[in-house]
């Protein structure tokens, strides 16, 4: 008796599984709506185009910083950002957007420029791009203007259309 509620036991807990684990598809019973299917996914764009979308993107999204546009520039940014800095650590979409209103509150005439011929942009299949540059901010201090490089890693996932940030390495400051 207690081997057949063992064998029992062990049948139900396999019911449904494949030979590697795997759940098998269950159909959707009778009268029960039908689930929605994925959107096409869109076209890739090619190597240049991803380039000069990447570039675009880059230019559009630093001069809302060097605005000083907070909204305007987190709205490059997604929801579960993770934003990581050498010297500040990790931060979030919220924590990254109250930096940016310190730094501008502090620093009100930084600016930040790409250093030309640093942008590298590559394809993350099924995501979106990666993004490496270097660079340069500048602001005045102590009546002299202070300027000093740094690199960057951006991830951007593109959705419907829509490119948004979902990870960032800064580094060598």
């Amino acid at each position: 008796m207690r081997s057949s509620l063992a064998l029992l036991l062990l049948l139900s807990a396999l019911a449904g599984t494949t030979a590697h684990g795997q759940t098998t598809p269950r159909k959707p019973a009778p009268g029960s709506p039908t689930p929605p299917t994925a959107a096409p996914a869109p076209k890739p764009l090619t190597k240049e185009e991803l380039y000069q979308t990447v570039a675009r993107l880059d230019t559009e999204m630093f001069a809302a910083f060097n605005a000083h546009d907070v909204n305007k520039l987190m709205a490059y940014f997604a929801d579960n950002l993770e934003f990581y800095h050498d010297k500040g650590g990790l931060g979030n979409f919220a924590q990254t957007k109250e930096g940016f209103v310190r730094l501008f509150a502090q620093s009100p005439d930084i600016a930040r420029t790409l250093v030309a011929g640093t942008l590298e942009v590559y394809p993350v299949k099924n995501y979106g791009a990666m993004h490496i540059a270097t660079q340069r901010f500048c602001h005045v201090e102590n009546g002299r203007e202070d300027c000093g490089n740094s690199k960057f890693v951006m991830v951007w996932q593109q959705q419907a259309g829509t490119w948004r940030i979902t990870r960032v390495v800064s580094y060598d400051h």
